[in-house]
């Protein structure tokens, strides 16, 4: 271990001294950068993004698509997204008979899922059944909970594509939803449509097309007590539904989903302002968790089926071969933690005596962000930090971090299509504001004398610190709200080995008895959440029991 430090030590040594053979004369002056001089507006420190931008908003739902997690969050979707499911496939559906499908039917990506729907005594057990795809199948996905059967608008997009309207009186027609879904995808080629519920299912038009039964078994019966008002009284039930959810939680987060192969070239965004521009006006004051597609235009109805025509009908060939899923992701990857530590460290208690040193260790966070893009030409002079109070000194290094994950992209003039297009320039924005916040901190933590690498020579006064690290805590508070992603919505504390994080997620709640009103089992005793109220329309986490006795 010892020998090791040494080499590391060594090396590192070599390439300061090689570092610092280049005369510092040889940076370039701000005038190097093109264009810098001439649009220091984008680049204002101070300006935050605008009140109706949405390129933070399509960035996190394009980058939660077949993530359960944020589409149990966030339950009323956005995206319409073609896609493929390829050869091999494994699908399950929980039969009522020992028959074959023949009429349009759904099936489940998990059988833990599709035995739900395994119905049979318990004297001649139930039938379920196997399919493998036999030859890539053209579906479409609805993001959010798409499956869920509720008047907040969880069908709204469904709707536009089946009937150009939305018709909630036709919440629970699911067999005429599926008939009209497959009548007008069949011009097109589709043969299923994918939404999700606890788990992701896929509404097939037909079975024949594209799968073969690999078996068709004879199954003991699940024993379940759906539809009764004593479902959580019996252990049997309740012991499905949990491990229903369960096998819902492996695909919470990234990569989601992955037996659905998205083309995101073909992606339709009702956070696209320039396709549906009659959404903005209603989206004005209204928090995430309400953002509805009801109240948009037949103009830009007809607009969005349109664009939903064109990715169904262009040759793969035309698109750019970029891989947006992996570019999104990167920037994930590289901001979500580091700016979680940052708001951990921002909101820690401190006396005077701690506040320096602890500044300097947020000061450091911000150094290794912006490390890669800290070109040594922005470094201010110490002798003119206090004439540029609106530190235009740091401006290069903002904008070498927010183009960095896309000036490739631009540079070499690629030919994108139009949901392309969209998604570069949601990545923009957003790395435009994260960079835009991390620059300004960090040219603060620089002038007012926090940074680690360069002392002044007199050390600030505690409260200047205080001011300073209090400025910190609101910029980041404000960022990580804007951002919104879920990432960062998880269990505080960590559940224990015998617990799971759980959101409340429909239809757990939602299994109502003949005959007796739809609330009469919603109570302050009832293990099931009341969608009335905060916790099911703000879905928070929470720790629940994998052991009896469950709880939701």
């Amino acid at each position: 271990m010892v020998s090791t430090r040494k080499a590391v030590w060594l090396f590192l040594a070599f390439e300061r001294v090689l570092t610092a053979q280049i005369p510092l004369s040889s940076h370039p002056p701000l005038s190097f950068y093109p264009g810098l001089e001439t649009d220091l507006g984008q680049w204002d420190l101070d300006e935050g993004p605008a009140v109706n931008a949405t390129g933070h908003l399509v960035f996190e739902t394009v980058n939660s698509l077949l993530q359960n997690w944020p589409n149990t969050r966030h339950r009323i979707g956005h995206t319409i997204v073609p896609g493929i499911i390829p050869v091999g496939t494994l699908l399950y559906h929980g039969a009522a008979g020992p028959h074959l499908p023949t009429v349009l039917d759904w099936v489940a990506v998990e059988p833990d899922h599709s035995m739900l729907f395994c119905e049979g005594s318990i004297e001649k057990g139930c039938w379920h059944l196997t399919l493998t795809v036999t030859r890539p199948m053209k579906v479409i996905y609805f993001d959010g909970s798409s499956a869920a059967k509720l008047l907040e608008g969880t069908m709204d997009t469904q709707d536009l594509v089946a009937w150009s309207e939305m018709k909630p009186e036709w919440v629970k027609n699911e067999e005429q939803r599926i008939k009209d879904l497959c009548k007008w995808g069949e011009k097109y080629g589709v043969n299923g449509f994918v939404r999700m519920e606890m788990n992701f299912e896929i509404m097939i038009c037909n079975f024949t097309s594209h799968m073969e039964a690999v078996s068709f078994s004879n199954l003991e019966s699940t024993r379940l007590k759906a539809g009764h008002t004593d479902m959580p009284d019996d252990p049997n039930t309740m012991h499905f539904a949990f491990e229903l959810m369960h096998s819902s939680s492996w695909h919470d987060r990234y990569p989601g989903e992955t037996r659905i192969m998205l083309d995101f070239s073909g992606l339709v965004s009702f956070y696209d302002t320039d396709l549906v521009p009659s959404l903005v006006p209603r989206r004005a004051g209204v928090e995430r968790w309400d953002h509805r597609v009801a109240g948009i235009s037949p103009e830009d109805i007809e607009r969005v089926q349109d664009r939903l025509s064109q990715a169904l009908v262009r040759p793969p060939v035309t698109t750019s071969g970029i891989d947006w899923k992996t570019v999104l992701r990167v920037v994930v990857d590289r901001y979500a933690s580091r700016l979680e530590f940052m708001h951990h460290l921002l909101n820690l208690t401190l006396d005077d005596g701690s506040i320096f040193n602890h500044s300097q260790q947020i000061q450091r966070q911000l150094r290794t962000v912006l490390l890669p893009y800290t070109v040594f030409a922005a470094l201010s002079p110490n002798n003119s930090v206090a004439a540029d109070a609106t530190n235009s000194w740091a401006v290069p290094v903002f904008r070498e971090c927010a183009t960095s994950h896309t000036a490739s992209i631009v540079s070499h003039g690629t030919t994108l299509m139009p949901s392309e297009r969209l998604l570069l320039q949601a990545i923009r924005e957003t790395t435009h504001e994260i960079c835009r916040v991390a620059t300004k901190m960090w040219a603060s933590g620089m002038i007012l004398g926090v940074d680690p690498l360069y002392p002044p020579e007199l050390r600030p006064e505690a409260d200047q610190v205080r001011t300073l690290v209090s400025e910190w805590k609101e910029d980041v508070t404000q960022l990580l709200s804007w951002l919104d992603w879920s990432v960062w919505v998880k269990c505080r504390p960590a559940c224990g080995l015998e617990e799971m994080c759980y959101l409340p997620t429909w239809p757990i709640g939602f299994f109502p008895t003949p005959g007796v009103p739809p609330r009469a089992h919603w109570g302050n005793a009832s293990l099931w959440p009341d969608p009335n109220n905060e916790e099911w329309r703000r879905p928070q986490p929470k720790c629940i029991r994998r052991l009896e006795p469950y709880g939701f």
